[in-house]
């Protein structure tokens, strides 16, 4: 979502993955490169250009391309999959992998749409678009910001069409809005099951109310009406801007987070660089100052990982949110309210936000706790569990028999 103010511009996005599937944040430096080189994209490889440009990125741990991210211009993109009448079966470029080309290769917004459509329609997109299910894939819309405004690029294969951001805010989800582009080529039954259109009204009314990137923070981190996930046995937390997995047909669970103050020079971006925002940490980070991550993410649990020493307290919280949150809630939110008054250093950020997590670790694990989601979701993330390897410490008692 985006939220235009007098001041500039305001970016947030979740990015919804598998659940397991970790992401990691990197800084890549403005490069030059050789004639005629290549760069090669998660499925094909394409021509690399003579320059690209100084980016931070929020990148899925097996792929080349990036759910959101923003370079050295002030430019942002954040992808949502849509579901379309014209998606194309042969490999091609990820509507990730366009968001980091256009990152790359854009100097302003406008840039950055036009570099997209030249791409997607020489090279098209395709292929799979999930490790965890490799005949899983989708088309793309994308929003695109910089200090000076947004657009919004929607596609079907190799078709598209713009809106430029005329109002205060403008969100996307899972389905396309633009008409008739919409009308002509949604599928509307995918887009339905993916609780689309309930998430875009949410998101979009709470962007139009937003009054800084605090504001976008608690939307992102929102679960609709209540304080707590509410879980449907077709698609688990899907119906609200904070996913969590646990459903029979469908799961997504947010795997990252990203709001851009682009208001000020250089942009100041807040970043969980872990899953579920509900018991994240936003951190500030900037294009050109890189922070040390320690270990990067796969999908098995790693404790050098920052995103895997994060799922304990997530995987915990989950059982009881309302109980479990408690505990560290409070203090979450001051030490956001501190760090937005005054940013420090990225480093400085992250290192402090790891004892704070070691800390809330401990005192959610202390005690048993009964589990309240509904038994499907607890079957499905056990097996989620095992899956990923996790170590028997994150396990915990549960409130049923079992």
């Amino acid at each position: 979502m985006v939220r235009l103010t007098d001041d500039g511009v305001l970016f947030a996005k979740n990015s919804d993955r598998d659940a397991n599937e970790a992401q990691l944040l990197e800084w890549h430096p403005a490069s030059v490169h050789p004639e005629r080189a290549e760069v090669t994209c998660t499925w094909i490889t394409i021509r690399q250009v003579a320059a690209t440009r100084a980016v931070l990125i929020s990148r899925p741990w097996w792929m080349w391309g990036a759910e959101m991210g923003a370079n050295d211009a002030g430019v942002v993109i954040g992808n949502e999959a849509v579901f379309t009448d014209a998606h194309e079966s042969t490999p091609g470029l990820l509507g990730m992998d366009l968001v980091r080309l256009a990152l790359e290769r854009s100097s302003n917004a406008d840039d950055a749409v036009a570099t997209i459509v030249e791409l997607l329609e020489r090279h098209g997109q395709g292929g799979s678009c999930s490790r965890a299910h490799p005949g899983f894939s989708y088309d793309n819309s994308f929003i695109v910001a910089d200090p000076d405004g947004a657009v919004v690029l929607e596609t079907a294969g190799r078709s598209w069409v713009t809106e430029r951001v005329a109002g205060p805010a403008r969100s996307i989800s899972n389905g396309l809005t633009i008409e008739p582009f919409a009308t002509a080529h949604a599928d509307r039954l995918r887009g339905r099951v993916a609780r689309c259109d309930l998430r875009r009204r949410l998101t979009t009314r709470a962007a139009l109310a937003a009054n800084g990137v605090a504001d976008l923070m608690a939307t992102l981190r929102s679960h609709g009406q209540g304080a707590a996930p509410v879980y449907s046995p077709v698609n688990g937390a899907m119906s609200a801007p904070c996913l969590h997995a646990g459903g029979a047909l469908t799961n997504s669970q947010t795997t990252a987070s990203w709001v851009a103050d682009l208001r000020r020079s250089p942009a100041q971006h807040w970043v969980t660089a872990t899953a579920a925002p509900c018991t994240g940490l936003f951190k500030p980070v900037t294009v050109d100052t890189s922070v040390e991550l320690g270990a990067s993410p796969t999908d098995r649990a790693d404790e050098g990982s920052l995103w895997w020493r994060h799922e304990r307290l997530h995987r915990a919280v989950v059982r009881d949110p309302l109980a479990l949150t408690a505990r560290f809630g409070r203090e979450r939110d001051r030490t956001e309210a501190e760090w937005l008054e005054a940013p420090p250093r990225g480093q400085d950020a992250f290192d402090r936000a790891d004892d704070l997590l070691e800390r809330w670790t401990a005192d959610v694990a202390a005690g048993p706790v009964a589990d309240h989601r509904p038994p499907w979701v607890r079957w499905y993330w056990r097996r989620q569990d095992r899956l990923a390897g996790l170590h028997p410490g994150v396990q915990w008692t549960s409130g049923d028999a079992a």
